[in-house]
């Protein structure tokens, strides 16, 4: 029996500050460039005020990647490109700085940062600060049995939230979240399949490295299969991952709804992430409000989830590389958003003549002292 109580996310969980956005809306009215005419970086610059509860929005300066891995035993079936076991290669290239992710990291001055869940190595063929979060080496065959124990499953969730307080307490002002997996879109399929109510043809995509029709319809018969085992524990979000989850999907979940409860914007990188996001909107409705749809991969699973949360891409650019490297290329367009809003000049406010009513002040604003109240 597991002591973690996922209810508690609900209550801990606020929406960014509505006020504040009235603020800053009321505030972009007042700009010299038309509203509306920045298109979707007026909602950005929006959002993000909200999320920080600061008119004019403050700019991005300290964002962080932070991505979790992890091994998959149902890459086992070859419902992967790459061979099972093999995630710890993607994490020695993602450290050296050979990755996509890497290099744009290295172009925006990012930091980088890799939490070891269940890869199927040795913990010493990786530095310490990547593997002290480890709960077990690989996971479960998810079609035929558990990915993890409820404990470890709960280790995972622990883990994740832990990080996300590191995050928040370094001041880590917005992440990038993506993960390094083997067979890690298969496991995001059927937690998608299983909370959309839909079937595993819907949501089996072609993967970050692209597979042929023999292996996807191996890894659409996977998905089917660990549906079946998925079904009967849906109303337990912790089950739910112990049994077609994984050591890093639980720790993102966790992740997830810590990074709400702690109001650190988070940009959602593929389908892993978009899945965990998912399984974190039934622990809490509201922790959505908090992040942002990087890009749009092309993975179907990654389209339904985002569709079942009600957010919209920021970029399609059909990146599938993962790790982080859709996600990654939508900062700067936050970043941009949030220079517009804070540095746009805004038109005098008009005086106002005898007789007529004062306005109001903003939402977020304080009237000056030594201005007298408005009758």
């Amino acid at each position: 029996m597991s002591s973690l109580n996922l209810d508690d996310f609900t209550d801990l969980i606020e929406r960014p500050d509505g006020g504040v956005r009235r603020g800053a809306e009321a505030r972009r009215e007042r700009q010299v460039v038309p509203p509306g005419s920045l298109g979707r970086l007026d909602d950005l610059g929006e959002w993000l005020a909200a999320a920080q509860g600061a008119v004019p929005v403050r700019p991005v300066e300290r964002p962080r990647v932070v991505l979790f891995a992890g091994d998959h035993g149902v890459a086992e079936l070859g419902v992967s490109a790459r061979p099972a076991g093999s995630a710890v290669e993607l994490v020695r290239d993602v450290l050296e700085g050979g990755r996509p992710v890497s290099v744009l990291a290295r172009r925006l001055d990012v930091p980088v940062r890799v939490v070891d869940l269940a890869l199927d190595c040795d913990p010493q063929a990786l530095p310490e600060d990547v593997v002290r979060h480890r709960v077990r080496r690989g996971s479960g065959r998810i079609d035929i049995e558990d990915a993890l124990t409820v404990e470890e499953a709960e280790a995972a969730f622990r883990a994740g939230v832990a990080v996300a307080d590191e995050e928040a307490d370094s001041g880590t002002d917005l992440v990038v979240l993506g993960d390094v997996s083997v067979g890690g879109t298969t496991v995001a399929g059927v937690l998608v399949a299983a909370l959309c109510g839909t079937d595993a043809s819907v949501v089996t995509g072609r993967g970050g490295l692209a597979i042929d029709d023999l292996v996807w319809m191996r890894k659409c018969a996977a998905i089917r299969d660990a549906l079946r085992r998925a079904r009967p524990v849906l109303g337990d979000q912790l089950q739910l991952l112990a049994t077609v989850g994984g050591a890093d999907v639980a720790a993102m979940t966790g992740f997830l709804l810590q990074c709400a409860v702690r109001k650190t914007p988070v940009i959602l990188d593929g389908v892993v992430a978009a899945a965990c996001a998912l399984v974190a909107q039934r622990v809490a409705f509201r922790a959505p409000d908090w992040w942002l749809a990087g890009h749009d991969s092309g993975e179907p699973g990654q389209a339904k989830a985002l569709d079942r949360m009600a957010l919209e891409p920021l970029l399609d650019h059909g990146v599938r590389a993962g790790e982080g490297t859709g996600g990654l290329l939508a900062l700067p367009l936050v970043q941009a958003a949030a220079a517009l809003a804070a540095e746009l000049p805004v038109k005098p406010e008009e005086p106002v003549k005898p007789g007529e009513p004062a306005e109001p002040a903003e939402p977020g604003e304080k009237q000056s002292a030594d201005e007298p109240e408005a009758v």
